[in-house]
C-alpha cells in the first residue's frame, strides 16, 4: 500500500483592488501574513509606484460620477457596505481573532458596521448643517457650501486595521471624494476581506481603491502624485509625515494627520462629523438679487 504524502496548503494571495476589478501587481512581489505566533496564514500582493498610478487614474475617472450622485444615492451605497459586512460578520471576526482575538476581532467588525451606517446618514445632512447664507452689505445672495476636495489617498494604522480603515475610508466618501486606500503592513488582511466586500456594495469602479504593501515605499510618489488632491495619514511616524508634508506642499496638496491612540477609535471622536472636513473644500457663491 503506498504511502499516504503530506498535502501541501495551498495559501491565498490576496490581489489589489483597483478602478473594481482585483488584479495582481505588476511588479509580481507579495508579502507573508503571519498571525501573532508568526505562523504563516496568508499573502497579499505588494503594491508597487505603477499600481499606485493606476490606482491614481481609476479614482480620477470615477471622481466627478461619484460627486455627482445625490446625496440620498451616496448615502444607500455607504448603507450598502454595512449590509454587505454584516452579512460577512462572522467570517470576518474570525481573520481578524487570528491576530487580535476573538472578542476584540467581535468588537472592531461590529463597531465598523455602526460607524458606515452613521457616515451614511451624514450625506444628506453636510450641507445643511457645514453650509450657510452669508449676510453680505450688497444686493447679493451669498452661499457657502461644502465640496469634495477630488482623489483622497488615505493612509491607515496598523491598529485597529479594520475600524481605522473604515472611518477614514467613510468620512472621505461622504461629500463625494474618491479614495486610494493605503492600508496596514502587518494587518493587510482586513483590507484584502473589505475590498471583497466593496465588490460587492453597489460602489462604481474605481471610487475606492485598496493597495497593501509597503507604505514607506510608496510615500514620496504619493505625496508629489498632481492628481491626488489631498491626503489623511494616520501613521504615527515622524519620519513618514516629514516626507508627505514637505512632498505635499511642493504641489500645494491638502495634508491632514489623525492622531488617535488604538482605543479611541472606537469612541465618538472617530466618528466626529468634523472628521469629513478634512476632505472637504468650502466653496462660496455670489449671486445678484433680481429686480
Amino acid at each position: 500500500m503506498a504511502k499516504a504524502t503530506e498535502r501541501l496548503t495551498v495559501l491565498k494571495t490576496s490581489k489589489l483592488y483597483i478602478g473594481g476589478k482585483f488584479v495582481r501587481t505588476e511588479s509580481g512581489r507579495s508579502l507573508q501574513v503571519v498571525d501573532g505566533d508568526g505562523k504563516h496564514r496568508s499573502n497579499v500582493c505588494w503594491a508597487s509606484r505603477k499600481d499606485l498610478r493606476e490606482a491614481v487614474r481609476a479614482a480620477r475617472a470615477a471622481q466627478p460620477g461619484w460627486a455627482g450622485f445625490s446625496a440620498y444615492l451616496r448615502s444607500q451605497i455607504l448603507y450598502r457596505m454595512a449590509e454587505m459586512l454584516e452579512d460577512r460578520c462572522s467570517s470576518f471576526a474570525e481573520e481578524l481573532a487570528i491576530f487580535i482575538g476573538q472578542k476584540q476581532a467581535q468588537a472592531e467588525v461590529q463597531a465598523s458596521i455602526d460607524r458606515l451606517v452613521a457616515y451614511a446618514g451624514w450625506c444628506d445632512k453636510l450641507t445643511a448643517v457645514f453650509g450657510s447664507v452669508n449676510p453680505v452689505g450688497s444686493p447679493h445672495f451669498n452661499f457657502t457650501v461644502p465640496e469634495p476636495s477630488g482623489v483622497v489617498s488615505i493612509l491607515c494604522p496598523e491598529t485597529p486595521s479594520l475600524l481605522a480603515m473604515v472611518s477614514l475610508m467613510a468620512a472621505a466618501l461622504v461629500p463625494g471624494n474618491t479614495v486610494i486606500l493605503l492600508t496596514s503592513e502587518s494587518q493587510a488582511l482586513a483590507a484584502a476581506a473589505m475590498a471583497e466586500v466593496l465588490a460587492t456594495s453597489d460602489v462604481p469602479s474605481g471610487v475606492v481603491n485598496v493597495l497593501t504593501g509597503k507604505q514607506e515605499e510608496l510615500l514620496k510618489v504619493l505625496a508629489g502624485h498632481l492628481d491626488v488632491n489631498a491626503i489623511v495619514a494616520a501613521t504615527p511616524d515622524v519620519n513618514h509625515r516629514r516626507v508627505l508634508q514637505t512632498q505635499g506642499a511642493a504641489n500645494v496638496k491638502r495634508v491632514t494627520f489623525v492622531d488617535l491612540e488604538p482605543k479611541a477609535w472606537f469612541d465618538e471622536q472617530a466618528a466626529d462629523p468634523y472628521q469629513i472636513l478634512q476632505t472637504v473644500e468650502m466653496k462660496t457663491t455670489w449671486h445678484p438679487v433680481g429686480i
